[in-house]
């Protein structure tokens, strides 16, 4: 279901992830992921994923200098900009992350930056599926919808 489906119906949008499982949050996810981490099967986290969406991130860093903040504020504030029923729901372990996400509302962004950044950061020049694919199976791309 699209966007604009969601919103003719009344339906609120809450993203998960906004950060991109913590791929904004800085350079070190970007440079190796380590062998501990939970992100280590994920399919845009492969040796061979990371090393084309590297280069995603490097795009996120360029423009988050433009408007002085991080690639993560910079991600979430995008995020925030899409519309009052969009609610995005970072999850963070440090306070550190915390502060960092709320000062992403003080991120002001004009529609030629939203333009820009959509421009710049293209869904389709993402490397990797957006699901661990062992949880493909649970998602509602599988469920039927009940009769009356």
């Amino acid at each position: 279901m699209r966007c604009m489906d969601l919103r003719e119906l009344g339906i609120g949008i809450v993203p998960y992830s906004p950060i991109a499982r913590g791929f904004f949050g800085g350079r070190g996810v970007t440079q190796q992921v380590s062998a501990e981490s939970s992100l280590k099967g994920h399919p845009r986290f492969s040796a061979e994923n990371l090393e084309k969406n590297k280069q995603l991130y490097l795009k996120m860093e360029e423009l988050a200098k433009k408007h002085q903040c991080s690639p993560a504020q910079l991600a979430l504030s995008w995020v925030l900009h899409q519309g009052d029923d969009v609610v995005p729901i970072p999850g963070t372990t440090k306070i550190k992350n915390l502060d960092s996400n709320i000062d992403s509302l003080k991120v002001r962004l004009t529609e030629d930056d939203l333009k820009e950044i959509s421009n710049e950061i293209r869904e389709e020049d993402v490397a990797g599926g957006r699901q661990y694919t062992s949880f493909a199976k649970f998602t509602w791309n599988y469920a039927d919808t009940p009769k009356k």
